[in-house]
């Protein structure tokens, strides 16, 4: 990577989403920063899902659904690497079948050929189910999916300027907190980088081992080798004292990583760059605390 590139990365970056303000919302956003962040590798070497979407959950339409893979790097469709893919949706519907068939293309299958890493998606009201399921660059299904997720949509969201944001009440704290939590997660909205840290904010607090997941937003995610507009990959840095400790390039497509680390705080530096390793803009730097083990 050339000096200059170097120097973006250095020099052009921002704080991740600020820390919450409020005492009622730190306590309920670190009541699930396990939940966030564990290492989960119950289900093979292999799993998709969603990093913010839980069963169960009640959101507001139109919601945010961010994308995880793990095991697997993506690239978008019509362009064939090994150990890659890109991501679906299925809405209301069971799993597709027959495996050596293309999925269609519908309001229940929904296609992120270009190598997207979220989606804003609009429900009516009522009881939904959704699945993620990542599909070849022909769309065939590797059948690497996530389990089926049953949600609820409250209400369109746009109902929330008459009766206000869910917030947080410490009579009622777990119930509260939940309400709160879950329209938090599925916000829409820009982040207002190109790559961004799809389960942590600044200052978290967490466990090791943990899982970073990142998201690109305007941007498609493309493994190096094969080349495709407004898409990159991620590059990871660990930083001590603003100098570079370790540096992780995900050059397969991969969009998390998992750490093992001793007690002490970190700083990590997310960029998405192109295939010469350019940076398509500024980096995102967060500090994180790994706790004792209990």
């Amino acid at each position: 990577m050339g000096a200059a590139v170097l120097l973006v990365m250095a020099t052009l970056q921002v704080s991740a989403a600020p820390a919450f303000a409020d005492p009622l919302e730190v306590r309920c956003w670190a009541k699930y920063a396990k939940e966030r962040t564990v290492s989960d590798r119950s289900d093979g070497t292999r799993s998709v899902g969603f990093a913010n979407i839980r069963d169960g959950m009640r959101v507001y339409s139109p919601f945010r659904a961010e994308f995880a893979i793990r095991g697997m790097g993506v690239v978008p469709a019509g362009k064939q690497r090994e150990g890659t893919g890109h991501h679906h949706i299925l809405i209301d519907t069971k799993l597709p079948v027959d495996v050596a068939a293309s999925m269609p293309f519908s309001d229940k299958y929904l296609h992120y050929g270009k190598g997207q890493t979220n989606a804003t998606l609009t429900l009516a009201p009522g009881k939904h189910t959704m699945r993620l399921l990542f599909a070849d660059f022909e769309h065939k299904p590797y059948y690497v999916f996530s389990r089926e997720m049953r949600i609820e949509v409250i209400a369109p969201r746009s109902s929330l300027a008459a009766t206000g944001a869910p917030r947080i009440d410490a009579a009622r704290f777990d119930e509260t907190c939940k309400a709160w939590y879950e329209n938090v997660l599925t916000e829409p909205g820009p982040v207002g980088v190109p790559a961004y840290f799809q389960n942590v904010r600044d200052g978290d607090v967490v466990q090791s081992p943990f899982v970073l997941r990142f998201g690109a937003e305007g941007l498609g995610v493309c493994a190096t080798g094969v080349k495709v507009e407004k898409t990159g990959h991620f590059v990871l840095e660990v930083l001590k004292r603003d100098a570079v400790q370790r540096k992780i390039d995900l050059s397969d497509g991969q969009t998390q990583y998992e750490f093992e680390a001793e007690p002490g705080t970190y700083t990590y530096r997310l960029q998405i760059v192109d295939n010469k390793g350019k940076a398509f803009g500024p980096a995102e730097k967060i500090s994180l605390k790994v706790a004792e083990r209990n």
